[in-house]
């Protein structure tokens, strides 16, 4: 199932990049999406940085044949990998994993400047490798990678202009 969600901030790209790479915003992200417990890595480089995100989420309100699957509790890892190209869109691979299980999210990320600030682009795909039920638990995983999504903004709205 493809994916496509874009996010908006009222910020240069630059300083965008430096929220997302920096470990206290991503905590606090996770925080917002009320997780269980989490537990966030980030290696910067000259070229760009690399982000490990490895939480436990809840899985309340999930409809009963995924929870089948997923359980009470999931453990998620998120990984990043930016590349910051001088003059370029700032731009990272992404992958979203379940270890084991037979699910995953693929794309990537760019930030982009516009007229009024940065916009953050997600494209990808989610892949669950499950007959019969496998499209509507990527229908599922999709919901949930917008709304963690979605909540990144709301945090990162409010970091940029100094709430933390």
């Amino acid at each position: 199932m493809m994916i496509r969600h874009r996010l908006e901030y009222d910020a240069a790209p630059g300083a965008v990049y430096e929220m997302l790479s920096d470990p206290a915003f991503r905590d606090k992200v996770c925080e917002a999406m009320n997780t269980v417990s989490h537990d966030v890595e980030i290696d910067r480089a000259e070229a760009g940085m690399s982000v490990r995100i490895d939480m436990v989420q809840r899985t309340q309100g999930v409809p009963g044949f995924a929870k089948k699957i997923v359980g009470d509790q999931t453990r998620i890892i998120q990984s990043e990998d930016w590349v910051a190209a001088h003059g370029a869109p700032l731009a990272a691979r992404l992958v979203v994993e379940i270890p084991g299980k037979p699910a995953a999210i693929r794309g990537t990320i760019t930030l982009t400047g516009d007229e009024s600030g940065t916009v953050e682009s997600f494209a990808g795909e989610a892949k669950v490798n499950i007959p019969l039920v496998g499209g509507k638990v990527e229908g599922l995983i999709e919901k949930l990678f917008i709304a963690g999504m979605d909540a990144e903004q709301r945090v990162g709205s409010g970091w940029l202009v100094g709430q933390r």
